[in-house]
């Protein structure tokens, strides 16, 4: 899919990586077309699961660990334009729905944003991603239908996608693969294991498809009416 022109985007997801995961080449790819990028980080993802083997990070050390990978994959996709909002890992399902709503509507009233890259309600898994995502996903359809910005929407709860069918938009990110990579690279304390897997798997001769580096994939939620 060709990519469509925006004035500017906002991202918003509530932990560092996720957006790495899921967009890096598509923010890549509009920067290099000079479209404005802000990511709007909730937490820090201070309750990350890895803290190495042997541990190189601690409870206390990990938020400062992964704010210094946030900042340096942020360098790789081009952001300029990062905001790291003060929310609690793994508590942002619990924090209360206008509040959240309503910091995604200053957002977007800042900003005015063209499109918006989040995760997809109801299929996002993690309890922080689905309260992120509802909560974008509310501020938007507040809004009059005629300002309405466009929402990239992120899926992968595979065991329950298929209601959903293919996602509509998929963008080539092949030409900007080293990028996405350098920015997955980045969360080094999030995904070291991965790629040393993956490295692994290519020695032996059965790598894991890298399908996922060459394309990202996007539902756009429709807010029927």
């Amino acid at each position: 899919m060709t990519l469509q022109p925006q004035r500017q985007i906002l991202v918003v997801f509530p932990h560092p990586d996720d957006e790495a995961f899921s967009s890096a080449g598509t923010i890549r790819l509009y920067r290099n077309m000079g479209v404005p990028v802000t990511y709007a980080c909730l937490t820090l993802g201070e309750m990350g699961r890895n803290l190495g083997n042997p541990p190189f990070a601690t409870r206390e050390s990990l938020p400062e660990i992964r704010r210094k990978e946030l900042q340096a994959a942020c360098e790789f996709m081009g952001i300029e334009d990062l905001r790291m909002m003060g929310l609690r890992d793994k508590t942002v399902e619990f924090e209360d729905d206008e509040k959240m709503v309503k910091l995604v509507k200053d957002l977007i009233d800042e900003l005015n944003p063209s499109l918006i890259i989040t995760f997809l309600p109801g299929y996002a898994v993690h309890p922080d991603h689905e309260a992120t995502a509802r909560a974008v996903v509310e501020a938007v359809r507040r809004m009059p239908k005629t300002i309405r910005p466009t929402v990239y929407a992120v899926g992968f709860a595979n065991n329950t996608l298929a209601d959903k069918g293919a996602p509509p938009v998929e963008i080539d990110v092949s030409s900007v693969k080293q990028d996405k990579l350098k920015a997955l690279q980045a969360h080094a304390s999030q995904t070291a294991w991965m790629i040393e897997e993956n490295t692994k798997r290519v020695d032996e001769g059965q790598p894991m498809s890298d399908s996922w580096l060459h394309y990202e994939r996007f539902y756009i939620v429709d807010f029927e009416d």
